[in-house]
């Protein structure tokens, strides 16, 4: 009940935030269902690495989607984990033509068992994924650049 009056009690910015990573949480999901192949293509240039400067202007933002991403989250009612994160964290920062990579990496479990994490990076800043990206050799990168959209 905290949670639901902190939500209404916030600015009209926070809350539009919000609203936007739940729904992106959303499509995120429905785009992991699909086969990765098809997908792909929509998380940008294959093999690419986007600069690790920022611009001043949109380390708020970053740190902003970074934090509203994290929260909802643990809202969602479906699986919202490394990727699903990604994929919204990186349409967010798309939307606001802001720089990212997104990594894909593997490793093996404590029982020899192959797994995967996803993270996203904007600038020096992870937004999402940080917490365990260390224990991932990155297999695949895909750079969101703000130059495609002058185009």
């Amino acid at each position: 009940m905290r949670k639901i009056w902190l939500f209404f009690a916030s600015d009209f910015q926070s809350k539009k935030l919000l609203i936007e990573a739940y729904i992106l949480l959303a499509w995120g999901r429905v785009l992991k269902a699909l086969p990765f192949r098809k997908i792909s293509p929509l998380l940008g240039s294959k093999m690419i690495e986007t600069s690790f400067e920022i611009e001043a202007a949109n380390i708020k933002k970053v740190k902003q989607i970074s934090h509203a991403i994290h929260i909802m989250s643990s809202y969602t009612t479906w699986e919202s984990m490394c990727l699903v994160k990604a994929i919204a964290a990186m349409k967010m920062l798309e939307r606001r033509k802001i720089d990212c990579t997104l990594y894909l990496g593997t490793a093996k479990d404590e029982n020899g068992g192959m797994i995967a994490h996803a993270w996203l990076r904007s600038g020096p800043f992870y937004i999402t994924g940080a917490e365990e990206m260390k224990k991932f050799v990155v297999v695949y990168t895909f750079a969101k650049k703000v130059e495609a959209y002058n185009k």
